[in-house]
């Protein structure tokens, strides 16, 4: 490049400027996605990630695994949002569950080029998770609090029934026994702008799924103008199907190559 300007002129012209600039431009956003982050649900940690953590860094990616308080929509957005902070680089951020409501708030982060949802919500702007599941006619019942506004399913049998239905009874032990309470006000917090509004989204249905009905997951999948693919997995397809929620992510990176 050096060598060519010297054999030109001494200044280079604004058009010729203005031409590289377009070029570094076009190579920038060109750029593979690298980062990739991951939010958890409720009545799970970080952990629940770790199989497809380590086939992911297999693949070459920096993984990162949000620990959320689960305690309000603000908290667990703003955990995600400090994660963020720490990417170098362009990130694809994933959500499971609950989490579709905290990447589709917290996903409005500039580093964020795509959302990627597992058997997840995903409210629009102005709309709590409680309003989406009333306006899909798919309440949420049972969720009955403790005195501290705590909602728990740590109880190994009812875990399996809702949560891991397709996972070993000595796994859903083990997961049970790390599974975090949710706030019931949790899911009354309110999406100030929905990131999946403007920008590309992926979308996991898992279809023997217990905690959230494919039939509604089709309908989320469809209101977000997600890229669909479908498992034959548990509402945890993290857990139970690790190669096929791994390559489903790799796919969604890949897509910005």
């Amino acid at each position: 490049m050096r060598n060519a300007f010297r054999k030109g002129k001494r200044f280079i012209t604004v058009a010729s400027c203005a031409a590289m600039l377009s070029v570094m431009s076009a190579q920038a956003v060109a750029q593979p996605i690298k980062n990739i982050v991951l939010v958890h649900g409720a009545f799970a940690d970080g952990s629940s990630w770790a199989t497809v953590t380590k086939r992911l860094q297999n693949m070459g990616y920096h993984v990162s695994a949000v620990q959320n308080p689960l305690t309000s929509l603000d908290d667990d957005v703003a955990a995600t949002e400090r994660v963020l902070a720490r990417q170098h680089g362009d990130v694809l951020l994933v959500g499971h569950s609950w989490a579709g409501a905290v990447i589709s708030q917290a996903g409005n982060n500039s580093h964020v080029r795509g959302l990627v949802y597992l058997s997840a919500l995903a409210p629009a702007t102005g709309e709590s998770v409680t309003d989406l599941l009333a306006r899909l006619n798919a309440p949420m019942r049972g969720l009955t609090p403790d005195a501290q506004g705590l909602v728990w399913l740590d109880d190994a049998s009812q875990f399996q029934q809702v949560m891991a239905n397709d996972i070993s009874t000595r796994n859903v032990q083990a997961l049970a026994a790390v599974s975090q309470p949710i706030s019931l006000t949790a899911f009354q917090g309110k999406i100030t702008h929905a990131a999946w509004e403007n920008k590309p989204s992926w979308y996991l249905l898992t279809e023997n799924d217990h905690a959230l009905l494919p039939a509604v997951q089709e309908k989320i999948a469809r209101q977000i103008h997600a890229t669909v693919y479908s498992v034959n997995s548990s509402h945890l397809s993290m857990v139970s199907q690790p190669e096929a929620v791994a390559k489903f992510i790799d796919t969604a990176a890949k897509s910005f190559k």
